[in-house]
């Protein structure tokens, strides 16, 4: 009998993840496939359930509602910054700035700029979005197989320059 993924296993996948319009958001062709442990929240909701009860070489297609892949847009998270703060730097609206946070860096998409202020919109990109996905899983073990200790690709000792590590 094959196994079956079950929370706690790692698992490897190839996936394609695209928007209501059939956009590609992102894809792991042509890269090593996306581990992660099932059931742990290491990636989103939607995803991380979708996985269990999959067998190896399986493939699946599935559509994510708002509410588990990235959730709704908040306004609360649209944040207004003293124009100070940027030291003379010149932004534009559409960049994305990073800043320090206590759960390590985030970014943020700038939305306005004036004389006296700037507001970033600190929402992950897809929120508001439902996602689509088409995922092989292409290993399952019980401990992982990549050598990386950061879904960035650093090594965990933080050498890397991967201060969420």
């Amino acid at each position: 009998m094959m196994q079956k993924v079950q929370n706690g296993h790692y698992v490897q996948v190839h996936y394609t993840g695209l928007l209501d319009d059939g956009t590609v958001f992102d894809s792991s062709e042509g890269r090593p496939p996306l581990e992660f442990q099932a059931g742990v929240g290491q990636v989103i909701p939607g995803f991380d359930n979708a996985v269990l009860g999959m067998e190896l070489n399986q493939e699946k297609k599935f559509k994510l509602e708002v509410d588990e892949a990235y959730g709704p847009r908040r306004d609360d998270l649209n944040r207004e910054f003293p124009v100070a703060m940027l030291c003379g730097q010149t932004v534009k609206v559409g960049q994305v700035l990073w800043f320090n946070s206590p759960q390590g860096p985030i970014n943020g998409k700038v939305l306005l700029v004036d004389e006296e202020k700037f507001v970033v919109d600190f929402n992950h990109p897809l929120a508001g979005q439902n996602l689509q996905f088409h995922i092989k899983v292409v290993g399952i073990s019980d401990r992982p197989t990549q050598t990386s200790g950061c879904a960035c690709g650093s090594a965990p000792d933080g050498g890397s320059g991967c201060s969420a590590c």
